[in-house]
C-alpha cells in the first residue's frame, strides 16, 4: 500500500489554497447579500405605473443605491437601506412584495401618492420597521394579519385609502405601538378587545369606517392613550366607564354612532387633560353632568348635539379655553324662565367663537348678557327654542360675528337698529317669530349678507331699497304685511 507523505511545505500551500476557496465563498455570499436591497429596490421600480416627477430616475446601475432618491442607507451595514421615503410624489403602481426582503428597514413612507392594490403581506417580514405610512392612497384589500410580525412598530398610518375587512386581532401583539390611524376605509367588524393589551397607545383612530359592536372595555386599559377617535362609524352599545377614568385622554371623539346610554354623573380623577370632547349625533340621554366643566377644565370643544339630553345645562365659567359649544337638537331646558342661566357663566370666556343652543326646549327672555360675549364670537345659533320677548339691543356688541339665527322662537317686537353694527355678519334668519315694525335702515351697512331669511312675522311697510346694496343670494321676507316688490333686486 503507497503512504502518502506530506511535507511542511505542502501542508501550508494546502492550508492557503482552502483559506481562498473560504473566502471566495464568502465574497460571493456577501455579494449576494449586499444585491438583495438593490433588487428589492428595482422590483419595487418595476411596480410603479407613473412617475411624473421622475423620482425614481436615479434608480439605476450607474448609481449607488444609497443615493437614489428617497433610499437612506445604515452607516454600519453598507448597502442596507433603512428609510424609504417616497411620499407626496405621486407615484402611481402597486407595492411590490419584494418590499419585504428589505430586512433592515426602519421608515416606510408612501403617504400621499396614488398606490393601489393590496399591502403586501410580506410587509410581516420587515421586523425592524418602526414607521410605517401609507396613508391617502387607494390601497384596498386588507390590514395583512401578519403586520404584527413588526414588533418594533411605533407608528402605522393607514388613514384615507380603500381597505377592507376588519381590524386584524393580532395588532395586539405589537406591544411598542403608539399611534395606530386607518380612519377614511372599508374597514368592518368590531374593534378587537386585544388593542387593550398596546400598553404604549398614545393615539387611536379609526373614525369614518364601518366598525360595529360596542367599543371594548380593554379601552381603558390604555393609560397612556391621548386621542380616542371613533367618529362615524356604526358602534353601538354604552361607553366603557373605564374610559372616562383617563387621566391622559385629550382628544375623545365618538360622535354620528349609535352609542346609547347616559354620561357618568361623576367621576374621580380622569379626564382632567381633555380639551375634545365630542359625542354627536349618538342616543345619549340623562343631563349634562357637571363634571364636564368642573374636571375638564382644560376644554376647547364640547359637543354634545342631536343626542336626547334633557335638564338643566351647568354652568361653564371654569371652561376658560372653551372656543365651540354645540348643544342644539336635544331635549334641554324646560321653557322656564331659569333654562338660559348658564348663558351668563359664559360672559368670561375670552376665546369663545361658536354657541349653538338651538332646538331645544329653552325658554323665557334672552339675557342681555349676551352682549357681554367675547368680541371673538363668530356664531350664535339660538333658533328652534321657546324664547319670548324682544331681541336685545346687545347682541349688536358682538361685531365680529358671521351668523346670527334666532328663527322659530316667539320673539316678539321690532328689530334693534343697532343690529346693523354687525357689519361682519353674511346670515341673518329671524324667520318664524312674532317680530314685528319696519324692516330697519341699519341693515345696509351689513355689506356682507348673503342670507337674510324674515319669513312669517308681522313686518309692514315697505321692502326697503337699499338691501339691494347688500351682496344678498338669498332673501325671504314671505308672509309678512310688506308692500312693494323686490324685482329690481340682484336677488
Amino acid at each position: 500500500m503507497q503512504i502518502l507523505r506530506f511535507s511542511s511545505a505542502n501542508l501550508q500551500f494546502h492550508s492557503f489554497i482552502f483559506a481562498i476557496a473560504i473566502a471566495s465563498c464568502f465574497v460571493r455570499v456577501s455579494s449576494s447579500s449586499n444585491e438583495t436591497d438593490k433588487s428589492a429596490l428595482l422590483a419595487f421600480k418595476a411596480g410603479i405605473t407613473e412617475d411624473p416627477f421622475g423620482v425614481l430616475s436615479s434608480w439605476n446601475n450607474t448609481v449607488n443605491l444609497c443615493q437614489w432618491y428617497g433610499v437612506t442607507c445604515s452607516r454600519r451595514h453598507p448597502n442596507k437601506v433603512t428609510v424609504l421615503a417616497l411620499y407626496s410624489q405621486k407615484l402611481s403602481g402597486s407595492i411590490s412584495p419584494h418590499i419585504g426582503n428589505l430586512s433592515f428597514l426602519r421608515v416606510l413612507w408612501l403617504y400621499n401618492n396614488s398606490f393601489y392594490h393590496e399591502i403586501p403581506p410580506q410587509i410581516g417580514r420587515l421586523y425592524r420597521l418602526r414607521n410605517l405610512s401609507l396613508a391617502n392612497n387607494s390601497l384596498t384589500g386588507e390590514i395583512p394579519k401578519n403586520i404584527s410580525g413588526c414588533l418594533d412598530l411605533l407608528h402605522v398610518r393607514l388613514s384615507r385609502n380603500k381597505l377592507s375587512g376588519e381590524v386584524p386581532p393580532e395588532i395586539g401583539s405589537m406591544a411598542k405601538l403608539r399611534f395606530l390611524y386607518g380612519s377614511a376605509n372599508n374597514l368592518r367588524g368590531s374593534i378587537p378587545s386585544s388593542i387593550g393589551n398596546l400598553s404604549s397607545l398614545e393615539v387611536v383612530s379609526l373614525s369614518k369606517n364601518y366598525l360595529s359592536g360596542s367599543l371594548p372595555r380593554a379601552l381603558g386599559q390604555l393609560t397612556k392613550l391621548s386621542a380616542l377617535g371613533f367618529l362615524q362609524n356604526r358602534l353601538s352599545g354604552t361607553v366603557p366607564p373605564s374610559l372616562f377614568n383617563l387621566s391622559s385622554l385629550e382628544i375623545f371623539e365618538v360622535g354620528f354612532n349609535q352609542i346609547h346610554g347616559s354620561l357618568p354623573t361623576t367621576i374621580g380623577l380622569g379626564l382632567l387633560n381633555l380639551q375634545y370632547f365630542s359625542i354627536a349625533s349618538n342616543q345619549f340621554v340623562g343631563s349634562i353632568p357637571p363634571w364636564i366643566p368642573n374636571n375638564a377644565t382644560k376644554l376647547w370643544l364640547l359637543q354634545l348635539l342631536s343626542n336626547k339630553f334633557s335638564g338643566k345645562v351647568p354652568s361653564f365659567e371654569s371652561l376658560h379655553n372653551l372656543q365651540r359649544l354645540r348643544i342644539q337638537l336635544n331635549h334641554l331646558g324646560s321653557g322656564g324662565s331659569g333654562d338660559l342661566k348658564f348663558l351668563c357663566s359664559l360672559t368670561n370666556i375670552t376665546s369663545l367663537a361658536i354657541l349653538s343652543v338651538a332646538g331645544n326646549r329653552f325658554g323665557g327672555l334672552l339675557p342681555r348678557c349676551i352682549g357681554n360675549f367675547s368680541i371673538a364670537i363668530e356664531q350664535l345659533i339660538l333658533g328652534g327654542n321657546l324664547f319670548i320677548g324682544e331681541i336685545p339691543r346687545e347682541i349688536s356688541n358682538l361685531v365680529n360675528l358671521e351668523i346670527l339665527t334666532m328663527e322659530y322662537n316667539s320673539l316678539s317686537g321690532a328689530i334693534p337698529i343697532d343690529l346693523g353694527n354687525l357689519q361682519n355678519l353674511t346670515i341673518l334668519s329671524l324667520s318664524c317669530n312674532n317680530l314685528s315694525g319696519v324692516i330697519p335702515s341699519s341693515l345696509q351697512k351689513m355689506k356682507r349678507l348673503i342670507t337674510l331669511q324674515l319669513l312669517k312675522n308681522q313686518f309692514h311697510g315697505h321692502i326697503p331699497s337699499h338691501l339691494d346694496n347688500c351682496s344678498l343670494m338669498e332673501l325671504d321676507l314671505s308672509d309678512n304685511n310688506l308692500s312693494g316688490d323686490i324685482a329690481s333686486m340682484s336677488t
